[in-house]
């Protein structure tokens, strides 16, 4: 059935495809159950496009991208691809897409689920009931900023050069995404940079206090250095509510916060546009976890972590929050009767594959949908 609501699946390497299957079959689902019918076609990115295209994204593939409302991503990478050019490696490929999409504004959310306590390396104590989101500046920064690379000086010497550069609207965009998801939460924004010995850290704070006075009065504004936040995030990680920094800083702290919960196989991420005309956005929804080519083709991969990425897809592009939560509520079912992939492995409970782990959820679905 033709419909408005577009994806393009990009399932990649290693453990993509598996996890991606999984996804897919929870995408049929809702037009099976619920009558949600999408238009889905799939691309590739990332090493399979190198050996298919000779390129990690294809021009044909990123006009297909604009065109979707979302983009749905497994993963990229691998050892096969590494001692070729940068500019050539698979993760290029995702790069260009957060960059020519436009999608400035990466959201990480680390939840740990009653089921998952014990899993976290904290004492339960500490990560019981945590639900955090990380917004993450992601096409501005230290990975993008002019001049970079390496150079050979007068004396021999070589030198790596990267430059951490900020303009105040680049700033003021994602801070507005932050206080955004804070007034949907508990209205609480913890800003992170290290104004204290960085001029683009400076202008951070100062630009996201002069949004929070004039647009978000109604919001918690808190300034933190990134280094006390790497540090509170051990010491009493459930302070924080929304955290917003930039790009550098986001990539580090989003993977300590993804640690908290015990696995990066149960974390997704949005990465969202700036909102047109028309208030359609370009998107990209993916787990945490890499490509982990140790364990692809074993059917041993938690696909969680991206039927979470889904979910986020469901409730942020299509403005579908009852479906989202259906997925996040059978999710929780299914962990709480004890079935675990190797990653989430504890004693007592029960190891599965990833087609289990899928077949399960996908009943727990059904269960859900028929209770009302």
């Amino acid at each position: 059935m033709s419909t408005n609501r577009k994806l393009l699946i990009l399932a990649g390497d290693g453990i993509g495809p598996e996890v991606m299957r999984q996804v897919r079959r929870v995408v049929d689902w809702m037009g099976r159950r619920r009558g949600l019918h999408f238009d889905v076609k799939d691309g590739l990115v990332g090493g399979t496009s190198i050996e298919a295209n000779g390129v990690p994204l294809t021009d044909a593939t990123l006009a297909e991208a604009k065109a979707a409302d979302a983009v749905l991503l497994g993963a990229v990478g691998g050892p096969r691809w590494d001692k070729i050019e940068f500019e050539r490696r698979p993760e290029a490929g995702l790069l260009r897409l957060r960059k020519d999409l436009g999608l400035f504004a990466n959201l990480r959310p680390a939840t740990v689920l009653d089921a998952l306590v014990d899993a976290s390396p904290l004492k339960a104590d500490i990560v019981r009931g945590l639900d955090i989101m990380i917004v993450r500046e992601l096409t501005g920064g230290v990975y993008f900023g002019e001049p970079r690379g390496i150079t050979t000086l007068d004396n021999g010497e070589r030198q790596g050069l990267n430059t951490q550069v900020y303009t105040s609207s680049e700033i003021r965009r994602v801070a507005r995404v932050g206080f955004e998801l804070a007034r949907k939460r508990n209205r609480k924004l913890c800003s992170v940079e290290k104004a204290n010995v960085m001029e683009s850290g400076l202008l951070w704070r100062e630009e996201v206090t002069a949004l929070h006075a004039a647009e978000f009065s109604d919001v918690e504004l808190s300034h933190m250095y990134a280094d006390n936040c790497a540090m509170q995030l051990i010491r009493n990680p459930r302070q924080f509510d929304v955290i917003v920094t930039d790009n550098l800083f986001g990539d580090m702290l989003s993977d300590e916060a993804a640690m908290l919960t015990g696995s990066l196989g149960m974390l997704p991420s949005a990465s969202l546009g700036a909102a047109d005309a028309n208030g359609k956005r370009c998107a990209l929804y993916e787990p945490v976890h890499g490509s982990a080519p140790d364990i692809a083709g074993r059917d041993i991969a938690n696909p969680i972590a991206s039927l979470f990425s889904f979910a986020m897809c469901l409730r942020y592009s299509f403005d579908l929050t009852a479906e989202a939560d259906l997925i996040e509520k059978a999710v929780a079912q299914v962990l709480k009767g004890g079935l675990r992939t190797t990653d989430i492995m504890a004693p007592g409970m029960a190891r599965c594959s990833t087609t289990v782990m899928g077949d399960s959820i996908v009943r727990a679905l059904d269960k859900l949908h028929a209770a009302g």
